[in-house]
């Protein structure tokens, strides 16, 4: 039996080793860093940025002039002349190489609105790339911070575990040596393994789960799966109660809130859409210049060997006809989408706000919990003391006194527990408010 236990403790910790070749100890600082320089999710976002900001170029390009050039150079035959019946054919010689040059520039002077309309969207693009970034980030922050602090609670639960496989262990071989000397029943020792089989698949299923996390923590952080993420000691500790006021709180989500940031720009941009909508029933001006030199001059007969350069500037001014009946269905279509972001709008804050109360009470409810079980553990401890005093005088059993500590680990872990949900709660709070 000795053998067997010392092969299991060697394969356990060969199974250990070889799981996490690496642990790192990392505080919430740490691992908001690393969701910065690691989220997938995040670096997808920051390039729809870069994307956005390309978008902005491209649209101001339209203020810039037009120019078209073209260059030719062709080979030209003789030229054939005939009667209207094709009779008293006559060939006249025709130079032959020819030459064509053009240039030709427009700049819009105005477009009814529809450049600048077009930038306006451009930029209100780029402030939804951006404010989506803001958005992941916070999110990606938060669900970082939920696993984070499930890695702790889990190993807390893994050290109760550990101290209550010890106490069910020794009370087992209590039973055993009670039951050799006649003062236990083979029921009793079948009862204690049957519980102390429990705690160790307890343990187990316990082990898996913070195998499950680490590993998903590890991959949003940009991590190898190797590492085993430790969070500091010092979490638990982190903060104290805070006045949480809900109305000063929805006061802050609604200056901060990348959600409602990305409500009120949508608002922006169908405004802008209507303005566009609107600028294909205005007409378009423009001024243009243009300059032509070609060779050789082929509309007289014989063809004159010579180059002719002609040059014009001018105004030109465009109106598209069809835009009276057809732009107005535009138009109502813009509208409407204005109508409608503007009630999304006010759909998001109540959203907002609704999320922000919930949070709030939340946040209040932890630590009327943390201190209910700050009084668990006060009246576990005075309970295992008095039992541990009876136990030592022979005045209780031993099952007592497992019981006892156990209530009182269960006590301790809760404790610990409650106090890491009103960390959670917190930063809940600041995820509604756009502030994590």
């Amino acid at each position: 039996m000795k053998n067997k236990r010392l092969i299991l403790c060697i394969w356990g910790t060969v199974f250990a080793l070889t799981t996490f070749a690496e642990t790192r100890t990392m505080s919430i600082d740490e691992l908001f860093a690393l969701v910065e320089s690691g989220s997938k999710e995040l670096a997808a976002q920051k390039l729809g940025v870069e994307v956005a900001q390309h978008g902005v170029s491209q649209a101001k390009a339209e203020r810039l002039p037009d120019i078209n050039a073209s260059l030719s150079a062709s080979y030209n035959g003789n030229v054939l002349v005939t009667d209207r019946d094709f009779s008293n054919g006559q060939w006249n010689h025709s130079p032959h190489f020819g030459n064509s040059f053009s240039l030709e520039a427009q700049q819009v002077v105005y477009s009814g609105g529809a450049i600048t309309a077009g930038i306006r969207i451009a930029e209100l693009a780029e402030k939804q790339a951006k404010t989506g970034v803001e958005l992941t980030r916070q999110g990606q922050r938060l669900n970082a911070l939920g696993m984070y602090l499930d890695l702790y609670k889990i190993s807390n639960s893994i050290r109760v575990y550990d101290e209550n496989i010890a106490l069910a262990e020794r009370l087992v071989s209590e039973i055993k040596e009670k039951q050799e000397q006649g003062m236990a029943l083979k029921n009793d020792v079948t009862r204690y393994e049957l519980q102390l089989e429990s705690l160790r698949l307890g343990r187990k299923m316990a082990e898996d789960s913070r195998s499950i996390t680490n590993y998903q923590l590890t991959n949003l952080l940009g991590l190898s799966q190797d590492v085993e993420i430790i969070p500091s000691e010092d979490v638990a500790n982190l903060q104290d109660e805070l006045p949480a006021n809900t109305s000063d709180w929805q006061q802050r989500a609604a200056a901060s809130s990348p959600v409602l940031q990305q409500s009120q720009t949508s608002v922006e941009m169908a405004n802008q859409e209507l303005r566009l909508a609107k600028s294909d029933m205005m007409p378009k001006l423009a001024i243009v210049a243009a300059n032509n030199f070609n060779g050789p001059f082929t509309y007289d007969l014989p063809p004159i060997d010579k180059n002719i350069n002609v040059w014009y500037l001018g105004v030109g001014i465009q109106y598209n006809l069809s835009s009276l009946y057809k732009s107005n269905k535009k138009v109502k279509k813009a509208k409407a989408t204005v109508a409608q972001s503007q009630q999304l709008l006010e759909s998001t804050q109540e959203q907002v706000n609704n999320q922000m109360q919930e949070a709030t009470t939340l946040y209040h409810q932890s630590f009327v919990d943390l201190r209910t079980q700050q009084k668990s553990v006060e009246l576990a401890t005075q309970n295992y003391k008095v039992i541990n005093d009876r136990y030592l005088a022979q005045l209780a059993l031993v099952t007592d006194m497992v019981d006892a500590s156990n209530v009182k680990l269960n006590a301790e872990l809760q404790e610990v527990n409650a106090r890491i949900a009103t960390l959670f709660a917190l930063y809940r709070m600041k995820y509604v408010a756009g502030e994590i």
